[in-house]
């Protein structure tokens, strides 16, 4: 009798524990977070998460918790002991942004005339747009002007040559005859080639104690093939705006943006889906903007839908507040998409049309904190755009 009536009560117990095991669980997974898609303009469907309810709960037990729900979550770590609160000067600051890249860049083609014909030799040996030209006949090339003499003076030879290219993850050998072109008196091989570029963004942040600053929150891609750009060095300097082009449903817009001159500003070390990053040599710039004092960053997860702030120049150097609306958050995507933006701001609205090319890297703040940058337009609505957290420019950077 005792035996069994033990055996019951074990089975109780185990049931009673399993039960709350289950109830545990269901509470947990039913308040941390809701799921709903989102049908952007250009039709990609995606998968937006975003938290219902407080997890300060969380932070208030003396432990590390290290939770996976579906694998929906990368494993995260809650403790007691809060790391120091990163602090950020935000930008908003047109900078002028001048690349070297790292070898020659193919942009397109440029038939070589000779006498009646049009040929393109280097378009019949393989090579194609967005190929990194390294080296010819095992010398290395580094300017544009220098290839250009050295396949002039092969041919003039008689000789083929033989081109190092990088071809995304892959290098590649192609040879080459280079062919006289009457129009330009010299040997070529019918390319169009770069090996610098250039243009107008805006800066995001800047480190109070490091110096180190980020800007655009995307890569620079070449615009011929949208590959990132491999970069050898670069610089910022010094750039106003002089102009804007207002955006239309179908045309987007642009800052129309001049480079005051020559000077450094600070290096251009890396150039990542998240923006570009470097180190500020010359603080000046900071003066040129809305707030002279570093702002608390927000984590993605404080980031919610609503009213909102960018910071922006639309007239020479200086830079103003409007207001946005966040309309979706998207905790997932790690390409520069994880807020959609709307422009509300009544002057903003009237003088671009919302969010125009060179506002790319303005930064976003929400609650007194720097939480992302703008980085997108919808072209078929251009109040609506992408925002980037300030978390992933963060990662990129380090």
């Amino acid at each position: 009798m005792n035996h069994r009536f033990t055996s019951n009560l074990r089975r109780n117990k185990a049931f009673i524990c399993l039960l709350c095991v289950l109830f545990l669980s269901m509470c947990i997974i039913g308040t941390s977070f809701t799921a709903e898609s989102i049908s952007q303009p250009d039709n990609d469907y995606t998968t937006a998460l975003s938290f219902s309810s407080s997890t300060q709960w969380m932070a208030d037990l003396d432990t590390t918790l290290s939770m996976r729900f579906f694998t929906l979550f990368p494993a995260q770590k809650t403790t007691a002991e809060q790391k120091e609160p990163i602090m950020l000067y935000p930008g908003g600051q047109p900078v002028g942004i001048l690349l070297r890249t790292d070898g020659i860049l193919v942009v397109g083609y440029s038939p070589v005339k000779n006498e009646t014909k049009e040929l393109h030799p280097a378009q019949s040996a393989g090579i194609q747009a967005g190929d990194i030209i390294l080296s010819v006949n095992n010398t290395q090339v580094v300017h544009d002007d220098e290839l250009a003499m050295l396949i002039n003076e092969l041919g003039a030879q008689g000789d083929d040559i033989s081109l190092e290219i990088r071809r995304g993850n892959h290098t590649l050998h192609k040879t080459i005859t280079p062919v006289y072109c009457d129009e330009t008196d010299s040997y070529r091989i019918g390319l169009l080639i770069r090996d610098n570029a250039g243009g107008v963004g805006t800066l995001t942040f800047v480190d109070p104690k490091t110096r180190q600053y980020g800007a655009l929150g995307h890569m620079i891609a070449n615009s011929d093939t949208q590959l990132k750009l491999s970069i050898l060095n670069g610089k910022l300097v010094a750039a106003d705006i002089q102009g804007i082009k207002k955006g239309l449903p179908g045309t987007p817009g642009e800052k129309i943006g001049r480079f005051v001159n020559n000077t450094a500003l600070g290096s251009i070390d890396k150039n990542t889906s998240a923006g570009i990053f470097g180190t500020l040599t010359d603080s000046h710039i900071l003066s040129e903007t809305v707030t002279t004092h570093p702002l608390h960053i927000a984590t993605s997860n404080e980031v919610y839908p609503g009213s909102a702030t960018i910071y922006t120049a639309l007239d020479g150097m200086q830079v103003n507040s409007y207001t946005v609306e966040i309309e979706k958050v998207n905790l997932t995507n790690r390409d520069g998409k994880n807020m959609v933006i709307r422009i509300t701001d009544p002057e903003l609205l009237r003088q671009t049309g919302g969010i125009v090319q060179g506002m790319s890297g303005s930064p976003i703040i929400q609650d007194g904190k720097l939480i992302g940058a703008v980085t997108h337009v919808f072209i078929n609505d251009p109040t609506r755009g992408y925002g980037i957290f300030i978390e992933n420019m963060l990662d990129a950077a380090s």
